[in-house]
């Protein structure tokens, strides 16, 4: 069987309204299954990364759109294959070359550059892991991990980077700064 690139398949970025990325995704994927398309479009992603959150107290995974706005399509722009892509619902356009503006074509990306953006949506290792929190400062919160489990404290300073945060708790009836990660605490009621 031959693979995409034998075919002269490439990697085009469409652009969607925002939110609609799932939408467009299964059009086009229906498109593709009635054989509307041929074999001028093999396949429709839509990039994404698995993201950890707290939420009372429990590690929750969530999928969310690594790029928002943007649907990646592996086709072969031959007759109205590109106009048909376009005219989907949801669609805005391609992502383009950028060099005229009343006459742009659609860029292609690199295989390798789609897979690495695609490669987003794989399982990511736990040192790795996306972890939001929308902590912030003097906000009250309660530890709910290691060894001080159970105290609350008032956030002094927030290290999104790291994904840390400095706590200041009441010990034996002093304050003492904390630094701990976001998933050692949660926010208090």
């Amino acid at each position: 069987m031959a693979n995409s690139q034998d075919l002269g398949l490439k990697w085009y970025v469409l652009r969607a309204i925002s939110g609609k990325e799932n939408k467009v995704k299964e059009y086009l994927d229906a498109e593709i299954k009635k054989g509307h398309f041929g074999k001028a479009v093999s396949q429709v992603m839509v990039p994404t990364e698995k993201v950890y959150q707290q939420r009372n107290g429990k590690k929750v995974v969530k999928e969310r759109n690594f790029l928002p706005g943007y649907v990646l399509v592996e086709a072969l722009l031959t007759g109205d294959v590109a106009y048909r892509l376009v005219s989907a619902p949801n669609v805005l356009g391609f992502l383009t070359d950028g060099k005229n503006p009343q006459n742009s074509k659609p860029a292609p990306i690199r295989e390798a550059e789609a897979m690495r953006l695609l490669g987003q949506s794989e399982a990511m290792p736990e040192d790795d892991e996306v972890i939001t929190a929308d902590f912030e400062i003097d906000q009250k919160i309660k530890v709910i991990e290691g060894a001080f489990s159970g105290f609350q404290g008032v956030v002094e300073e927030v290290n999104r980077e790291r994904k840390k945060l400095k706590v200041m708790v009441t010990i034996f009836g002093r304050q003492t700064p904390l630094e701990l990660d976001f998933t050692q605490v949660e926010k208090d009621a």
